[in-house]
Order: C-alpha cells, then structure tokens, then sequence
C-alpha cells in the first residue's frame, strides 16, 4: 500500500531532530509540504534541507519555543502564511524528563506541562477550527508509553503524557462528527537524539550501538526500534487510509508496555 499526502500541509513541533525530523521527511516523501518549529536555528537550518531533499514540496523552518503561547501563535501564524491550511498537526516537542517525587518542584512540572500539554492544547486551538471548517484534519500527539504504565520516579513525563493521553481522546470525540480524526502515539524504546544522551550517562564505557544492543535485550521484539519506523505509522495515521481510525493511543514500542 503506498501512502501518499499530496496537497497536505503539516506542522510538526520538535521537527528538527529525532522522531520530528525522521516524520517531517516521511509526510515529504509522501507528497506533503511541511512546516517545522523547534527551538535551535542551526538545527532547524540543516533540518530543512534534509526534509526539501526528501520530497517536492514546499518546507517551512521556523526558531520558536513551543512553551512560550506567543512563539507558538507567531509560529502558526508564518507557517499559514507561507503553506496554506494546516491539515496535519504533530505535536512532538518534548523531553524525557524524570524524577523522584519529593524533588519535583513545582516550576518544573509547570515546565515539563508547558512543553508536553499546554502547547497541544494551543496548537490544536489554532489548528482545529480550519480543520473543521474543511471537514479534514489529522491531530497526532506523540506521548509515551508511560502515559498508561507509569513508574517509580516517572514524573513529570508520566503525568504530562497521560493529561496528553486524555486530550486526545477528548478531542477524537469532540471533532470526529466534523472529519477530524485525532489519534496518540506511545513511544517505547527508539533510536534518537536523547539516547545519545543517555548512552553517556548509563553505559559511558561502551559504545553507542553496544549501548542499544544492551537496552534492545529489555524489549520482546529483541531490539530497540528506530525513528523510521514510527514515522511509517505517523504517515499511515495522517493519510485518508487511515479515516477509520481516531480516538485511540497506539504503542509503537516493541511489545515493551504491559498495557495495551
């Protein structure tokens, strides 16, 4: 089955890198023109032309931080300007951040919400009414699969994901009789950026793929997977083949989750 995204426009957040960036050339291939925020301009710079090297269409880079409402409202606003209609919203941007309970204050749960709900919840204000109005959308919100399984010491990613997770199927009610079809993604353990992080702060002594071989062990599919991977299934869910479909979180995590 070939995907395609002809004459789509999407917003990714957190687009510049890692599984923002590995979508943002995916929807390309597919036919869409894309438009990403994110918060380095160098990034965003070399982000741009892997993204214009992977399609036809046109690409938007635009330097804003999503937790700030007037960065996301000037973000929104230039993108429109430049693509057109919003059809497709990704709300990506986001962190692991993690913590024993007893020293999460409060400015950084209140910045872990910013970064992970509040600017959902502003996007898709902007984003919803046209697509209501044209009686199409597509709402992704990329959360974690410790939105339904939390952990010890998960917070504030565990507490941010799970409102994320609530959002979604809110609004999968709310917007489903109008053509607005909203659905979550549940990461587990893929292959980006943050685990370079990771790598030095667990396992410094060896390599980076020793790194992943090790962490793939812990998954029952045997291995970690990659960002491609997601960005299929970000594809499928933003294109017409998937206009059945809305309402649902969907882990994308090895078999890892014991929730379904």
């Amino acid at each position: 089955m070939e995907v395609r995204l002809d004459s789509r426009n999407a917003l990714i957040t957190g687009g510049s890198r890692g599984l923002g960036l590995a979508m943002a050339k995916r929807f390309a291939a597919s036919g869409a023109s894309v438009g990403i925020l994110a918060r380095d301009p160098d990034a965003l710079a070399l982000a741009r032309e892997e993204i214009a090297a992977a399609g036809n269409g046109k690409v938007v880079a635009i330097a804003a931080d999503v937790r700030d409402p007037a960065a996301i409202k000037a973000g929104f606003a230039q993108i429109q300007s430049e693509l057109g209609t919003v059809d497709i919203l990704v709300n990506n941007a986001g962190t692991s951040a993690t913590s024993p309970f007893e020293s999460l204050d409060d400015a950084t749960l209140q910045s872990d919400l910013d970064l992970k709900l509040f600017a959902a919840v502003r996007l898709c204000r902007l984003a919803m009414p046209g697509m209501r109005e044209r009686s199409w959308g597509r709402v992704i919100n990329v959360l974690a699969t410790v939105a339904k399984a939390p952990s010890a010491g998960s917070a504030p990613t565990s507490v941010s994901r799970a409102a994320g997770m609530a959002l979604s199927k809110a609004l999968a009610q709310e917007y489903a009789p109008f053509g607005v079809l909203v659905t979550a993604l549940c990461t587990g353990l893929l292959v980006s950026n943050q685990w370079h992080r990771h790598h030095q702060d667990r396992m410094p002594d060896k390599t980076f793929d020793e790194f992943v071989e090790a962490m793939g062990k812990r998954i029952p599919i045997g291995r970690m997977g990659d960002a491609e991977e997601f960005a299929n299934l970000a594809c499928f869910l933003a294109s017409d083949q998937a206009s059945y479909i809305t309402g649902t979180a969907i882990n994308v995590d090895g078999g890892l989750c014991p929730v379904v």
